[in-house]
């Protein structure tokens, strides 16, 4: 199968959008992320999927502390800010725990060390220990076949 099946394929699998970000040589950084998942609770450990040719990758081996902001429905543009989409007149602010950047008004923002790192193929995958959560009320961000998308609805299933 070619790259172009992979990814639209892979694309078919709905989920939600993080900026991944960290602080190197007193420079705040990010990255729009969507292979994001929690690995463990005991101890409390996520994993972030970062692209070799991504300028992060360096920076959060350097840092060895990052944060994942998962967006609100409202945090489309700095999604496509940090994914290079567009460009803001305007510099975002980030908000502080631990010391480490977090995206201020995510939904949620996990500041995490790094706990080991594994080369996947051309992605490193990072696998945080998680240091502190901050939440926040509010709707995320979706990312499904290419495009945003927020909640409309909730729906049971019936087993």
């Amino acid at each position: 199968m070619d790259d172009r099946t992979f990814r639209q394929a892979m694309g078919q699998f709905a989920t939600g959008v993080t900026i991944v970000t960290t602080e190197y040589e007193k420079n705040v950084h990010g990255m729009t992320a969507n292979a994001f998942m929690s690995v463990s609770l005991n101890p409390k450990l996520i994993a972030v999927s970062v692209d070799h040719r991504a300028k992060m990758l360096r920076k959060m081996i350097e840092a060895q502390t990052f944060a994942v902001n998962i967006l609100t429905e409202r945090q489309k543009e700095l999604s496509m800010l940090f994914a290079g989409q567009i460009k803001l007149e305007k510099t975002p602010t980030f908000a502080r725990l631990h010391g480490v950047p977090i995206i201020e008004d995510s939904l949620v923002s996990v500041v995490c060390r790094l706990f080991s790192k594994k080369v996947a193929g051309d992605h490193t995958i990072f696998i945080g220990e998680v240091i502190d959560i901050k939440t926040r009320k509010g709707e995320p961000l979706l990312f499904y076949s290419g495009n945003y998308y927020r909640l409309s609805s909730s729906m049971e299933v019936s087993p």
